[in-house]
């Protein structure tokens, strides 16, 4: 039997893509993929993959107590690695903090021929980052910035694919690259060109072609004597189809080198349903919000939030649902009285569970929760929060500003507009317990405000543990580095559970039936 196939990743964020290569096994248990590099230039995200490679690095043997000591705070990143040195060297060498585009390109392709060497089969996989190319952020920018050097940083994926020339590469990014032109010409288009002739696209002669494959089953045009041509959003696979709790819609592109391909393409089989929010958000230790910009307490915090029933706030709701509302904002504040953990932390000692996939989420060595601990709001906030809570509770959907009471509408120039249709009407969003989550993206790390916690009595946004669930990160997968760039780190990431999937599509292409 061969063994674990390997997997270079480059944009590698805090590792989402190549987690799910490997958590894939083969039909014996046998791991199917090992990641061998993973580059990233972020030194938060570096950390965080260093230690899921340190993890990892135990496979055949276990993972040892100290690792769980580690993240219950009971042991620092630097003992852990002096009582392994083995592992932590292991970990060292396949997660390598660099940026890709000022990294010399001799080293780039050094390494990756070290950890290839002789290997016909192996994957190429990463996603360039995609702010440039995101609706929010071409809005925010008024369009494509042509000085930005995100825009492209996708030409050094196709240098390194033109030179080691993969059976097999994934390359993830946001919906938003299929509209988005620069001087006219559309950028996807010219991205699948290059991708099917990478060595051209680079000013090289001969080199490897590829077959640009959709990992979704898409609907057959013409008669069938010429080959399938794919439209850009054959492209986009939507995440919530596929057992992510999340409505994640991103394009990603499975590159199959044509001396390998065929005409039949595996692909990746939808889901039975959908799964709920509240699957994934159960079982983790219910907290409390915190007050900011003011002394903070159980007591002040309770006392501020309860104080929304001495307003008049919901006499500005229509008669037929008043009655509804106070009755859910009385039963909210009622279950604000205990709250063990509080605030959460770090690390949090409990007895964790989940409604989907315990396999998959729950490390019962772990004992707790790590990466949970609330945001504090401003008291003004805090009444939007139970505001839209409730509101979703009552009314099934989230609030559009325009359903806000006056008193509760942000002080914001725009929400003075008498049209409503120029509202920002997400600026405030809770996530409907019944339906899966909105994206889960770095706007995140701002201010948690689209991603209000579905239960009123807790009257807060999403925790790094909660979005990590969201975006299916075992539960022992820790984040390093400030709470603000831990969030950014798992917006930005590719859901490992939907990646594992990926690894299986794959592994048919590189193993098929004889």
């Amino acid at each position: 039997m061969t063994g674990p196939i390997p997997v270079v990743d480059l944009f590698a964020g805090p590792g989402g893509l190549g987690e799910g290569f490997v958590a894939h096994r083969r039909a014996d248990g046998s791991p199917a993929f090992r990641v061998r590099l993973s580059i990233e230039m972020d030194a938060h995200a570096h950390e965080t993959l260093e230690l899921r490679s340190f993890f990892h690095a135990f496979e055949q043997n276990g993972v040892p107590d100290a690792y769980y000591e580690h993240l219950q705070g009971k042991r620092s990143r630097a003992s852990l690695f002096a009582a392994f040195p083995e592992a932590a060297g292991i970990a060292r060498s396949r997660a390598w903090h660099a940026e890709l585009g000022k990294t010399p390109t001799d080293e780039v392709h050094r390494r990756i021929e070290a950890v290839i060497a002789d290997q016909k089969r192996w994957v190429l996989c990463g996603g360039p980052p995609c702010q440039a190319y995101s609706i929010v952020g071409r809005s925010r920018n008024g369009g494509i910035n042509l000085k930005d050097h995100r825009l492209y940083l996708y030409r050094e994926y196709l240098k390194i694919l033109a030179v080691h020339q993969p059976p097999v590469f994934i390359m993830e990014n946001v919906k938003g690259l299929l509209s988005s032109t620069v001087e006219g010409s559309a950028i996807f288009t010219q991205m699948v060109e290059d991708l099917q002739a990478p060595a051209a696209s680079v000013g090289k002669k001969g080199g490897a072609t590829y077959r640009i494959c959709p990992l979704v089953s898409v609907t057959p045009t013409g008669n069938g004597a010429t080959p399938r041509e794919f439209s850009p959003n054959d492209y986009v696979i939507p995440c919530e189809e596929y057992g992510v709790p999340q409505s994640r819609h991103r394009v990603i592109l499975l590159g199959i080198r044509e001396d390998i391909a065929s005409d039949a393409t595996p692909t990746l089989p939808p889901a039975q349903r959908e799964i709920p929010v509240s699957w994934v958000l159960h079982g983790l230790p219910p907290l409390r919000s915190g007050l900011s910009r003011e002394p903070d307490s159980k007591e002040a915090w309770q006392e501020t939030v309860a104080s929304f029933l001495n307003s008049d706030v919901l006499a500005h709701l229509p008669n037929g649902s008043q009655l509804a509302m106070v009755d859910a904002v009385c039963k909210a504040i009622e279950g604000m009285r205990n709250f063990r953990a509080d605030r959460g932390a770090e690390f949090v000692p409990w007895q964790v569970g989940i409604q989907y996939r315990p396999d998959w989420f729950v490390d019962e060595r772990l004992m707790g929760a790590c990466n949970h601990a609330s945001r504090p709001h401003m008291a003004s906030d805090l009444h939007r929060y139970l505001f839209v809570a409730c509101y979703a509770k009552v009314m099934k959907r989230s609030p559009e500003l325009g359903d806000f009471p006056k008193p509760l509408l942000p002080k914001h120039k725009n929400v003075l507009i008498e049209d409503k249709a120029k509202y920002f009407d997400d600026r405030f969003r809770v996530q409907l317990a019944h339906r899966p989550a909105m994206t889960v993206t770095c706007h995140i790390a701002k201010d948690g405000h689209y991603y209000i916690h579905p239960d009123p009595s807790q009257c807060r946004s999403f925790t790094v543990r909660e979005a990590a669930r969201v975006q299916t990160f075992p539960d022992n997968y820790y984040f390093c580095g400030t709470r603000t760039a831990q969030y950014r780190q798992v917006g930005n990431a590719v859901p490992p559970l939907l990646a594992e999937q990926i690894a299986r599509v794959v592994l048919k292409v590189l193993t098929p039936a004889r």
